[in-house]
């Protein structure tokens, strides 16, 4: 049995898997439901939204180890005004209440059980709240994005755990000593590339 590595904190039905039954993810929810939704493009003209997670859990309280996880996908839902039955609340879930502190401490969960140097993706739908305001919720700077979907409205954005055991003054070499030293391997690799001794 393969390691589980992988955290999935909102998993929903674990719609954009290749493989919806990964042995190497722990889907997280903190829902547990079935429904039958009404769908023309799907035989018989519905289909079946399971949302099945291994661990039922809240974002904002994840029930594992600190610096545990190599990869965490974040994909909380995104929508703040949406019909207590309709399908989109049943697919995504909803945001309720305070749900800036909610985020907010759901992505310093999701950084908390991140190894040291380990990789979020995080996807958010800007269809009512614009990516920007979302991105203030979290301290960490994130790396680079995509956007997809019709409209270009859903955001994938990588980020990465900062390891402060890597950092040059974790080994006692400031900044400004590291650079002679960087350029002193550059001229090493230079010289053996061009055919130097």
């Amino acid at each position: 049995m393969a390691e589980k590595t992988i955290l999935d904190v909102c998993c929903g039905s674990r719609m954009f898997w290749f493989d919806r039954d990964d042995n190497r993810v722990i889907f997280c929810d903190k829902r547990a439901e079935r429904h039958t939704l009404n769908d023309k493009t799907a035989k018989g003209g519905q289909r079946d939204l399971v949302i099945a997670p291994n661990v039922i859990s809240n974002m904002t309280a994840l029930p594992f180890p600190s610096n545990y996880f190599q990869l965490v996908v974040f994909d909380p839902p995104h929508y703040k005004s949406v019909g207590k039955k309709s399908w989109l609340r049943a697919k995504y879930g909803a945001l309720e209440g305070e749900w800036r502190f909610m985020l907010r401490d759901g992505f310093s969960e999701c950084f908390r059980v991140l190894v040291p140097s380990g990789t979020l993706v995080f996807k958010w739908s800007s269809v009512q709240i614009p990516l920007s305001e979302i991105l203030k919720l979290t301290p960490e700077r994130p790396l680079f994005g995509h956007n997809s979907g019709k409209a270009s409205l859903t955001h994938w954005v990588a980020f990465t755990k900062p390891n402060t055991a890597c950092t040059p003054t974790a080994f006692g070499v400031g900044t400004a000593a590291l650079i002679p030293l960087q350029a002193s391997l550059f001229a090493d690799v230079l010289s053996a590339t061009n055919g130097g001794g």
